[in-house]
């Protein structure tokens, strides 16, 4: 009976090791999602600087270095879903992580009724412990699956979605402000197949926090990134920040730079299961118009010269 009793024990462990390892057991653990973890929500501690209005009041001064601040032009209704289209990525996207994914900056407070969800790459999902911590901080993939079942879950839905990707992230550096948008036409296809609402984000200074060895058109270095962009869907690249003890030391830690990141006026999407060429490249170009307007709104109140421009 003992024999017995322990040859059912082994069965069984074999049996949940062979539909763990099987495509569809695979399948079943990356579909599932566990709770967002609330004791991860305030990260950031002391919590950096945010105002929930226009700083017209503060044209005449500088921010404050190290400081983030998050810039709210307009209500979001809870009764809507939406679809935040988060420019520039950066070398990682900091302040995304900041505002999204912890309570630094008090996003619940300046946006209530609003569950926002930072989106990555699918393939940070397929590592085991890499996914449970980005689940944990309420980061989703992006892709068709993800923005069905948030469009199934109620209103009030926000999905942050890092525009230009890859490519973007190889013309991060500082002094440069630049995005790459207009053949980005995914985010409008989510939007008019879901009816969200799209709102343009631009972060001054995301491009500050790290600098980066760019690599000419042509050389061997992009070369190599262009080809993981395609195979993997990201491109390496070699950055920097400060050092952990010292400042004047290269390191991982971002340099103290002022962030400031505008949300700027959302953009009412009609719901169309099968949207034309027509439709998409009418609300493409109002959405690149939206994005440009707070660019130059808020670029002298966010340090930049009044000769900046966005490439």
């Amino acid at each position: 009976a003992q024999r017995l009793q322990k040859s059912s024990v082994n069965l069984r462990l074999i049996c949940f090791v062979a539909y763990s390892t099987s495509p569809f057991g695979l399948k079943k653990y990356l579909s599932w999602s566990p709770p967002r973890l609330r004791f991860l929500l305030p990260l950031g501690s002391p919590r950096p600087r945010a105002r929930s209005s226009p700083r017209s009041s503060r044209a005449a001064s500088p921010p404050t270095p190290g400081s983030c601040e998050l810039v709210k032009t307009h209500n979001l209704l809870t009764t809507r879903n939406y679809i935040f289209g988060y420019q520039p990525h950066g070398i990682m996207g900091l302040s995304a992580f900041c505002y999204f994914s912890t309570e630094a900056m008090e996003v619940s407070k300046k946006f209530p009724g609003i569950r926002p969800h930072l989106a990555t790459l699918a393939g940070n999902f397929r590592r085991p412990v890499l996914r449970e911590y980005l689940v944990s901080g309420g980061i989703c993939p992006v892709n068709q699956d993800t923005v069905d079942l948030l469009s199934k879950n109620g209103r009030g839905n926000d999905i942050i979605i890092v525009v230009g990707g890859a490519a973007e992230s190889l013309s991060s550096t500082p002094g440069k402000n630049a995005v790459t948008l207009r053949h980005r036409k995914g985010l409008v296809k989510l939007a008019l197949r879901h009816g969200a609402d799209l709102v343009p984000f631009y972060s001054f200074g995301e491009n500050e926090v790290y600098k980066q060895v760019i690599f000419e058109e042509g050389s061997w270095g992009r070369w190599v990134q262009k080809k993981f962009q395609k195979y993997i869907g990201f491109a390496p690249c070699i950055f920097h920040g400060r050092g952990l003890f010292f400042s004047d030391t290269w390191g991982l830690l971002p340099y103290l730079k002022p962030i400031t990141s505008v949300v700027g006026e959302p953009i009412t999407i009609p719901k169309l299961e099968h949207p034309t060429q027509q439709d998409i490249d009418l609300y493409h170009t109002m959405y690149m118009e939206a994005l440009v307007n707070p660019f130059y709104r808020h670029k002298t109140k966010s340090g930049l010269p009044g000769t900046e421009v966005l490439e």
